[in-house]
């Protein structure tokens, strides 16, 4: 089921300027899928439930949410939805640094190629951090569209150069020294 990874690559993306990608070698990983309770089958067309502190993780890459429900279609994996006060993920990028997002609700369509994040959505990496109440994402296109909702949308990008300026240097105090015939 590589609908957990190519979620976290998209949620990778979610920042402007974002050039680091999803660890590349999480997809070849073995994937574990815990919860307190699972229904439905990985067989054919329905919905597998997944509930009571869902954790799967393949690699560097976990989720986390209080219920997943993965839809199948023909017995492929075609859209999952992890919901909960907050469901999160986070994932080693290649360059050794880390994404973490949440949201109330990530929604996948993996067919469509669109994630959906709804409910005080926060990503973050060393790129910077976007959030807001809804973001919609276009994994193919990388068009991503967020507010319109009547909340704010932020985004906050660190300054490449993180060494400090160097402070600067204090005006020379000028001093009058007496010349020659002053009364001084």
């Amino acid at each position: 089921m590589k609908i957990f990874y190519a979620a976290a690559f998209a949620l990778s993306l979610l920042l402007p300027g974002y050039a680091a990608q999803a660890r590349t070698d999480d997809r070849n990983k073995e994937m574990n899928i815990e919860s307190g309770a699972q229904s439905g089958s990985f067989l054919g067309d329905g919905v597998i439930t997944l509930s009571n502190n869902v954790i799967i993780t393949q690699g560097t890459l976990e989720i986390r949410a209080a219920q997943a429900d993965i839809h199948m279609k023909d017995g492929e994996a075609v859209r999952a939805v992890f919901s909960g006060k907050q469901a999160t993920m986070k994932q080693q990028l290649d360059d050794g640094s880390w994404m973490n997002a949440r949201a109330d609700k990530i929604d996948y369509d993996i067919k469509g190629e669109v994630i959906v994040l709804t409910g005080n959505y926060r990503v973050e990496s060393a790129q910077g951090i976007n959030s807001g109440q809804k973001m919609t994402y276009n994994t193919r296109t990388g068009e991503m569209n967020s507010g319109g909702d009547g909340g704010r949308v932020r985004t906050v990008i660190p300054p490449k150069n993180k060494t400090p300026a160097p402070a600067a240097k204090p005006a020379p105090t000028k001093t009058t020294v007496p010349t020659a015939g002053s009364k001084k």
